[in-house]
């Protein structure tokens, strides 16, 4: 079974599918954490993250480090032989309802998607906008091209009846401080991408933000415009648990991955993708992420699944849909008309630096925990009210460590929630 279509079954049979961020540079050690994680008490898929070399393309100096026996941040799979990563990571491993999902973190990914397609890995993820503006200084227009190309021949090559999965990362950009309209817009205009390029499996990314109801929403949103705009093709959404600072107790970190769990359950999520308890202090180790699994998964039976509807007219969605279709009456190609919304300041991701986006627009944290607009830009937002709040560089440090704070002080019984309120 793809992929894709494992999560969807998991979701049809009320379970939410969990999943790492984890990646290894020794093929032995990399297998052991596949079988951890597959034998971990949770629905779960695999991961393979790859390291820091690989994402730029430096596959000499991954290579170097591999002869020298120098510890990487992640799996080498260009570096690495083919036959090594076959028969020394996933043979016995990677089988039906176990698939793996690579994660790079590239501009570039031609390469990688080539040495996905000769192993017979079919799911992986990232996106020309979310995967360029954060990571890179690459021009944009280069990463749409590159992407474009790469899809193609990536969904080409899954012959046979296989189906590529790709999960847009546009839900995640920058982690934080991005009204959730303009994280739900991106990852929509990704997907639209994908499929205009040939991808028939696709999963909708949405990173927790600061208020959980604000989250539901743009859940909810991201999946209604989904339904809206890919009814052709398989898609679930994905939820990333916090991305930003990760409170630094055991106690408050705990906290935070079980809000996680209610916003993918509540909200119709299919899968979570978790962190962990030495998120704020380290890289986890293998058996950090079982237990972050576990515990997920413990929090996922205690809450009923479902799809709360009330907020399909939300300010999110329409925030989103307006951003969306802005774009899409740009051109009929994706590629050209995202790289026409960001010249025109039509998709302004405030402070992202990248030269191709405007950074006109800036985000401000509410008292309620909300991120909202204090500036647009020439973004077309149905904005209910005026705001004229903006952070200076105080303000921008708290709001930036409010979650971590907050999570922190509620299960130590310190600060009132309103003396962490930011601003």
């Amino acid at each position: 079974m793809e992929f894709g279509d494992t999560v969807l079954a998991a979701q049809r049979a009320g379970r939410l599918v969990v999943q790492p961020r984890m990646g290894m540079s020794d093929p032995a050690q990399m297998r052991a954490a596949l079988l951890a994680v597959k034998h971990a008490k949770a629905t779960t898929v695999g991961t393979i993250t790859l390291d820091s070399f690989t994402r730029v393309g430096d596959h000499a100096s991954a290579l170097r480090a591999i002869e020298e026996g120098s510890p990487l941040n992640g799996y080498p799979i260009v570096a690495h032989p083919l036959e090594t990563t076959r028969s020394g990571v996933f043979d016995g491993v990677v089988e039906r309802g176990f698939p793996v999902q690579v994660r790079h973190g590239s501009a570039a990914p031609a390469v990688i998607f080539d040495v996905l397609a000769q192993l017979g890995l079919w799911a992986s993820e990232g996106g020309p906008v979310s995967y360029c503006l954060p990571y890179s200084r690459r021009p944009l227009t280069d990463s749409i091209d590159e992407w474009a190309l790469t899809v193609e021949r990536f969904v080409a090559a899954a012959d046979g009846g296989r189906l590529a999965h790709l999960e847009t990362f546009g839900g995640c950009m920058l982690g934080q401080l991005c009204p959730p309209g303009l994280l739900v817009a991106l990852s929509v205009l990704e997907g639209l991408f994908f499929r205009q390029h040939g991808v028939r499996s696709l999963s909708l990314s949405y990173a927790q933000q600061t208020n959980h109801d604000q989250d539901v929403e743009a859940v909810c949103a991201l999946r209604r415009l989904a339904r809206e705009l890919l009814p052709d093709v398989r898609w679930h959404v994905v939820v990333y648990t916090y991305m930003g600072l990760f409170p630094r107790t055991p106690a408050g970190a705990a906290a935070l991955l079980r809000d996680s769990v209610r916003l993918a359950r509540t909200a119709g999520a299919a899968r979570l993708i978790v962190k962990t308890a030495a998120e704020a202090h380290r890289i986890p180790h293998v058996g950090e992420n079982v237990e972050a699994l576990e515990m997920a998964a413990a929090e996922a039976d205690l809450v009923e699944p479902g799809a709360d509807e009330s907020y399909d007219d939300s300010e999110t969605y329409l925030e989103a849909r307006a951003i969306v279709e802005s774009v899409l009456d740009l051109h009929e190609r994706v590629g050209r008309a995202l790289l026409l919304a960001f010249g025109r300041g039509l998709l302004d991701v405030p402070y992202c630096l990248h030269p191709d986006n405007l950074n006109r627009a800036r985000g401000y944290l509410g008292g309620d925990g909300r991120l909202r607009w204090s500036a647009v830009g020439a973004m077309r937002i149905p904005l209910r009210r005026q705001v004229a709040e903006r952070l200076d560089s105080r303000g921008l440090l708290r709001a930036l460590s409010w979650t971590a704070d907050r999570y922190d002080a509620l299960v130590l019984g310190g600060l009132s929630r309103r003396e962490l309120a930011p601003g």
